[in-house]
Formats: C-alpha cells, structure tokens, sequence
C-alpha cells in the first residue's frame, strides 16, 4: 500500500486575501489561536502558517519516536490534518496549541509502536556541534555517538522514550512533557529518571564494546 503523498511546509506572505475572496488579514503577527480561528473557515494560507512554524519540531518529534523519518512524516501529516478537520472545535485559552500538537504526535506515535510491538555517555551531556568544522576524526567520533544515542533511545520503553524526547529534545518542561502524556509531573519524573538510567548504561556497555573491539583490531 502506498504512502500519502507528504504535503511540505511552504514560505507565505502574510495572508491578504484578494476581493472578494475569503481569507485572513493581519497588520502584527497572527497568534497560533487567531490562525486556528481562520482555519476554521477554510483559510488555506493560516493552515499554511501553522505548518511552517510547527511542523519541523513535530517531524523532529516523530523522528526520535519512530526512528523513521518516513513515518515521522505520516505522522506529522496526520496531526495537520486534524488540525484541518477539528480546527472549529478549538477553545483559544483552554491550552496552548503547541501543547496540544505535540499531544496529539505523541499519542499517534504511541499507537504506532504499540501495533509495531510483536566512563559513560549521559544523556544530559551530548556534545553540542563545536563551532569550527571538526575534522574527519572528530566527524567520525560525532557520528558514532550520535548513532549510539538513537540506538539506545529506541530501546527505551515507548512511555520513558516518550518522556526523554518531550523533556530533552523538544525542551518542554515537566509540567508541559505531564499535559501531554496526561500524568502526573511526579509520574514524568520517574519516566526521565528510569529513562536516563536505562541510556546510561546501554551506552556504557556499547562504548566498553567499542573499546575491545578497537584494542582487538590494533
């Protein structure tokens, strides 16, 4: 079965409808919620806008869940179309419309892995890119790393792999990473610190295993 074609985030201009057309206005910034309201009167170009400032962050979340850029892009997909389809049933105030798409990606990841189920490294202290162009070595080094930390983070149980993606990559804070998986704060904490337990030591063990391997090779 084939894939839905992934619609792209586009660069608009600020949304001025022609005469007599229908559309949205606006001389400041729209609000996400001002942009949820003319979505919901069939305004293409405020759906448009949402997409450019949420989609990348909500791919980027699908990604860290699934491991696949391919279905992280379904799910994003799939989020925007909600928002298309339940955009009249949005309550500004109630919540933030950030806080409830990465809800809404999150439960679709979920419901993904569940159907798919049949010295060390801290997760805290990735290493940030350094800011001249690192040689060959240091790009190995990088990427070796980088590849350890996903292969450990798709070996978190779906809920603690959840809590690491909202908490450290997508930078909520517990109270918001809560809302979302729809626990306690309390609750989160525990998933981050099982979590990052858990990533600690598989990354320990994967260095200990590139360390022989290399002394065996020399």
């Amino acid at each position: 079965m084939s894939r839905r074609p992934f619609v792209r985030p586009v660069r608009i201009q600020s949304p001025v409808p022609a005469a007599g057309t229908r559309g949205c206005s606006w001389l400041d910034e729209p609000s996400d919620d001002e942009l949820v309201a003319a979505v919901a009167l069939g305004d293409e170009a405020a759906c448009r806008e949402l997409m450019n400032r949420h989609l990348p962050r909500i791919t980027a979340l699908g990604r860290r869940m699934l491991g696949s850029q391919a279905d992280a892009e379904d799910v994003a997909q799939e989020v925007f179309l909600r928002v298309w389809t339940n955009a009249g049933k949005w309550e500004p105030g109630r919540a933030q419309f950030s806080t409830w798409l990465h809800r809404v990606a999150t439960n679709l990841c979920l419901d993904r892995l569940r159907k798919n189920r049949g010295g060390t490294e801290d997760i805290d202290a990735i290493p940030e890119p350094a800011s001249e162009e690192p040689g060959p070595d240091r790009r190995l080094e990088q990427s070796e790393l980088a590849e350890r930390v996903e292969a450990a983070l798709q070996a978190l149980p779906e809920r603690q792999r959840a809590a690491i993606v909202l908490s450290h990559y997508q930078g909520l804070t517990n109270i918001e990473a809560a809302e979302i998986l729809g626990i306690t704060v309390e609750a989160v904490e525990s998933l981050l610190s099982r979590a990052r337990r858990q990533l600690r030591g598989s990354l320990a063990t994967e260095k200990g295993e590139l360390l022989r391997s290399k002394d065996m090779s020399t």
